[in-house]
């Protein structure tokens, strides 16, 4: 079996076995909830285009390494502290993190063989990328799902222009803009998920795959749906109503307007919780999504490139709202971002269509050759 595992470099952040005809992932970073490092995304990659071409491996799957008596995460996002230190130092390796991580993303949605994502527990960000693209998006009452980027400055990443906007209704824009926690119920409702498991179900599931025959990939499929149940009773269709009365407003100012007009108790800690995000980052935000329900996943990626690099580098380090917000989370930790501009009202038309103007002509672009 040791020909159909290559030689991986992330010193054991990613772990991988073969039984059978399936190849399993573990993100073995569970101390920083199983982050996506550069060197994570180096060797999923080369996991992935490795048991692609072997004939062998008929399935993968993707599970999040835990830690004993803590709860549970499949990936909660990139690794944020290393974008906040390479912007600082100019470290070319803050391009190639997102240039290989939406290489990876691309790879997973167009996947030849069934691709399998265990999300158990935290899945935000960089996890979602990982996962969305799935044949089989598997559930438990554990499971959060998020795109929680306005809150550091940035935006949905990873295809999230792309997958948000395929969720009913306008609720792309509002998962987008808030950042809005999603439990499984909500996420298989939205299209976020397909199958539930409870997680009393789950050790004998991974050990199922990890220790049982599994002789075909329709057998790892049947492994999964055999222990599926029905999920918990969504919310989700109740304040789908309420979600498109406020988020299918034509502008941001005029999103926050109708929130703030409103009565209601989810009308009012909605408001709240956009005051506290960055006014250029949701514009941006705001656009993006809407372009995304026109364009192919491989056209939306080659986007939010452009944008993810406008976000670290068009005002450079220092007046990024992406360093700011990555800084008041995660390195000071005072919560207390100073965004700029400080208001919706203030945001410059012209600096947001700045982003969507890519720094790269066509045929040199990153991600030129993603089909």
């Amino acid at each position: 079996m040791s020909e159909l595992i290559p030689p991986l470099a992330s010193d054991g952040q990613i772990l991988a076995e073969v039984n059978g005809c399936l190849g399993l992932i573990t993100l073995n970073r569970p101390q920083a909830l199983n982050a996506l490092s550069l060197g994570m995304v180096r060797d999923m990659t080369t996991l992935l285009r490795h048991w692609a071409a072997s004939p062998e491996i008929e399935a993968v799957a993707v599970i999040g390494a835990g830690r004993e008596g803590k709860p549970a995460a499949f990936c909660a996002g990139g690794d944020i502290r290393f974008l906040h230190q390479a912007a600082h130092a100019g470290d070319p390796a803050l391009d190639d993190f997102f240039t290989e991580e939406y290489r990876l993303n691309h790879l997973i949605h167009n996947y030849p063989k069934p691709y399998v994502a265990l999300m158990d527990g935290i899945v935000m960000g960089g996890g979602m990328g990982i996962s969305q693209g799935s044949r089989l998006r598997v559930l438990s009452e554990r499971s959060v799902l998020a795109m929680p980027e306005t809150a550091i400055g940035l935006f949905p990443d990873v295809g999230g222009g792309w997958f948000l906007a395929q969720c009913p209704g306008h609720v792309g824009e509002w998962l987008a803009l808030t950042g809005h926690q999603a439990a499984a119920a909500d996420a298989l409702e939205w299209g976020l998920g397909d199958v539930y498991v409870c997680s009393e179900n789950w050790p004998a599931l991974i050990d199922e795959l990890r220790r049982g025959a599994q002789p075909s990939a329709e057998h790892v499929v049947a492994t999964v749906m055999q222990r599926s149940d029905l999920a918990p009773l969504s919310d989700g269709a109740d304040l789908l109503a309420a979600i498109n009365r406020h988020f299918s407003q034509p502008t941001l100012a005029a999103v926050l307007a109708s929130l703030a007009a409103a009565e209601d108790t989810w009308a009012r800690q909605t408001h709240a919780a956009l005051l506290k995000r960055s006014p250029l980052m949701m514009a941006v935000t705001l656009e993006l999504v809407r372009r995304g329900r026109q364009l192919s996943l491989a056209d939306d990626l080659r986007l939010e490139r452009d944008l993810v690099h406008h976000a670290f580098h068009l005002r450079g380090a220092a007046r990024s709202e992406t360093v700011e917000g990555i800084r008041a989370l995660a390195v000071d930790k005072d919560h207390a971002p100073r965004w700029q501009p400080a208001s919706v009202a203030e945001v410059d038309p012209a600096e947001v269509a700045s982003f969507f103007v890519s720094p790269w002509p066509a045929q040199a672009h990153p991600l030129r050759d993603l089909a």
